[in-house]
């Protein structure tokens, strides 16, 4: 009987040093669980992030951080878009109605507007074109208190025959030490011209200058550290899966140039560095908006391919600029699938 009971408390002893270690261990393991650092769950968008036809976009952000996108009018008197962070867009309207819109070109659509805020207004510029129009086409501008308008016209600043420049679309404005500036052109070589402090006119004996050759169109100009870069686009936009698009960039210490390729060579012999072309998925990819950078510093551009799974239009897609040794780059020099959301605090 001694022997026994003897055997029974050793039995009890170890289930008791069981009872109080198993909460201690998992007491211990619960403490380094939340100590060590959990990888954050990537969110991803997938390209296009809309899939319906915006060429040629331009964006803004308004004062509560809300981005506002314009594009060439797939949509009729121009499609206006919003987003909180560049991945998802829902339609607000058009800048213009039937009964609004401009009309200084007969039966012409208007392509590629260029959204800006300026001496406290939105200042939305726009080409007014028909198909081979080269010479009858031209430039105009319309202003509104809100992004999402309503915008009223205020008719062409100029047309090509008037301005003596080929194929006068593509409008892109910027300031520069208290000057503003208009750029455009098409395939006839890239002008600018000064404009006047309310950005509504021409400046008075204003001359326009030529600053890049005639490959290019579509231009956008960014300004980072000592540098202007001028990205446009060569190559065909609009057949489809046969579209060759691509964008390419040059750079420049002042906004009127000369702007340069890497070698030295100057855009004006339409030299230039290609940043983004083709893939497998995408082709057609250029005419890019505004860079907008993020919370966390990154940069941001959208643009517009025709997805060869889908090729209904020229979708809109958005990918992020990196800088290497002063230069842009994009991904693997080709339209991203699949990538890591922007993070934007609204």
């Amino acid at each position: 009987m001694q022997t026994y009971h003897k055997f029974n408390c050793h039995k009890v002893r170890r289930l008791a040093c069981i009872l109080l270690f198993v909460p201690l261990l998992f007491f211990i393991l619960s403490s380094f669980k939340k100590g060590t650092p959990q990888k954050e769950e990537q969110r991803l968008y997938t390209n296009p992030v809309v899939d319906v036809s915006l060429p040629d976009p331009s964006i803004i952000r308004d004062a509560d951080g809300t981005f506002y996108l314009y594009a060439t009018e797939n949509t009729r008197n121009v499609p206006i878009y919003k987003s909180s962070n560049l991945v998802d867009w829902s339609f607000v309207g058009t800048a213009f109605n039937d009964q609004s819109r401009p009309t200084f070109e007969e039966k012409g659509a208007i392509w590629a507007p260029d959204i800006n805020f300026i001496d406290g207004q939105y200042v939305l510029y726009y080409s007014m074109s028909v198909w081979g129009g080269e010479w009858t086409c031209g430039i105009g501008l319309a202003t509104a208190k809100e992004p999402q308008g309503p915008f009223v016209d205020h008719g062409k600043l100029f047309r090509s025959n008037e301005i003596a420049v080929q194929n006068s679309i593509d409008p892109f404005y910027i300031e520069q030490d208290d000057k503003k500036f208009l750029f455009w052109g098409s395939f006839s070589g890239i002008y600018a011209i000064q404009l006047s402090q309310n950005g509504l006119l021409l400046m008075s004996e204003a001359q326009k200058q030529q600053v890049a050759g005639s490959a290019y169109e579509g231009v956008y100009i960014h300004k980072k550290d000592d540098y202007y870069y001028l990205f446009a686009s060569i190559g065909s936009c609009c057949e489809g899966v046969k579209s060759t698009y691509t964008t390419v960039v040059g750079r420049s210490k002042q906004v009127l140039g000369p702007y340069l390729n890497k070698q030295g060579a100057s855009m004006m012999d339409n030299q230039h560095e290609v940043i983004l072309s083709k893939n497998a998925h995408f082709v057609g990819a250029g005419h890019n908006s505004e860079i907008v950078q993020d919370e966390d510093g990154k940069d941001w551009f959208l643009y517009h391919a025709v997805d060869l799974k889908n090729p209904s239009g020229r979708v809109l897609m958005l990918d992020e600029i990196k800088w290497v040794e002063g230069w842009p780059s994009i991904n693997d020099g080709s339209p991203s699938s699949e990538y890591k959301i922007p993070r934007f605090l609204k």
